[in-house]
């Protein structure tokens, strides 16, 4: 009885959570997309001149993604709102239960407590609160990904690499999943994973030729379609820079950091190439940095790294220690107090806790720890 009226109570509150984050953001992502395709494949207008009325908002994804999204063309949104929210609760739980089950299993815990009291701390965590309420496909994209890696790759399936060129080929950023198995030296799930992205592009360039050279040649470049650099929502590397007073400099400094973020990321891979979800977390964490655009709620690319540290309370308390600030203060909504500064003096550190965190994530999460598709076998771990 403890333990199911624990689980109610924390369903309660995430519950809570998840519906003051749609009154916050009233599913702004859903409407944008089922107006831009809307306007594409039912009015006959060219899906990237769309802007939702009264916002510099429109449809930023390339045309195979527009193709993924055309039945909604023909539902009303407010089923299109129900299923994003259903495809973000239904892929958090599979991500949960990669991530978490076999560990759950191999310490003999309670699998159903222990599932839904992970499953609640996910749906819980500000990223993935704030995909349902904006009606993102984020989750979507990571359990693809996730999905590819841990299922397909990490058991030598010869169709690996299909979800991460679907993933790429959808949302241009999992393509950084291409350059994982480029330095793990994965060439068969890479050639898999540059075949799918590809041929699916192509694909969409047959059918929507005009949409196809639009994206290619204009709409990927401005950067102001998906907003403003500086704001406190971007949680990236650049994010970061442009908030700082150093806007002569500023691409010059990102172009370092960049490079610098990328060499770090590789040597870490490629220590450990057959840690196939620790390669999950790194690559995660890098993508999340490295675009120049990264709202909050994508973040939820963080969970795997957040997953394997937090599984380490038993062995290494100061990663295990990293991984609870991150979830606490990831979840905390405080990053928000500095959403119209200045706020001094802790804006370096209060407007960039998604990006601190995300360096310190790809310094010190654990790498080296392989796993069976029933249990995890703990081996060296390589720092």
């Amino acid at each position: 009885m403890k333990r199911k009226a624990m689980v109610i109570g924390l369903a309660s509150i995430t519950v809570g959570l998840v519906v003051l984050a749609v009154f916050r953001n009233s599913y702004f992502d859903s409407r944008v997309y089922h107006g831009a395709i809307v306007y594409w494949f039912r009015d006959g207008g060219m899906v990237y001149d769309f802007l939702r009325p009264g916002t510099p908002y429109g449809f930023t994804y390339p045309p195979f993604a527009g193709l993924v999204m055309s039945p909604m063309a023909v539902l009303p949104l407010l089923m299109v709102m129900i299923l994003a929210t259903l495809g973000t609760v239904i892929t958090t739980g599979l991500l949960v239960w990669w991530l978490t089950g076999p560990e759950i299993q191999r310490r003999g815990w309670p699998v159903k407590f222990a599932f839904a009291i992970a499953f609640c701390l996910a749906l819980s965590f500000e990223p993935v609160r704030e995909t349902i309420s904006f009606g993102q496909v984020n989750t979507l994209l990571l359990a693809l990904v996730a999905g590819d890696m841990i299922l397909g790759l990490d058991r030598g399936r010869k169709w690996a690499g299909v979800g991460i060129g679907l993933a790429t080929a959808i949302k241009l950023t999992p393509g950084v999943f291409i350059l994982y198995l480029l330095v793990t030296r994965r060439w068969r799930a890479l050639g898999t994973a540059v075949g799918t992205a590809t041929g699916v592009t192509l694909l969409a360039g047959a059918l929507f030729p005009d949409e196809s050279r639009e994206f290619w040649t204009s709409a990927l470049w401005d950067t102001n379609r998906v907003g403003v650099l500086h704001i406190v929502s971007n949680q990236s590397e650049r994010g970061f820079l442009a908030r700082l007073p150093i806007d002569t400099i500023e691409s010059k400094v990102w172009l370092v950091c960049v490079l610098a973020t990328l060499a770090l990321w590789a040597w870490r891979v490629a220590r450990a190439p057959e840690d196939v979800v620790g390669g999950l977390a790194l690559t995660g964490i890098v993508g999340c940095l490295l675009s120049p655009v990264t709202w909050i709620h994508h973040w939820v690319w963080v969970i795997p790294a957040l997953v394997r540290c937090l599984f380490l309370f038993d062995s290494n308390r100061a990663r295990f220690a990293l991984g609870a600030a991150a979830y606490v203060l990831m979840t905390s909504h405080i990053t928000w107090l500095w959403e119209k500064p200045p706020i001094p003096p802790m804006e370096l550190l209060g407007a960039n806790v998604y990006v601190w965190f995300g360096l310190a994530l790809l310094l010190w999460t654990p790498v080296g720890i392989t796993r069976s598709s029933e249990v995890h076998a703990k081996v060296k771990i390589i720092a």
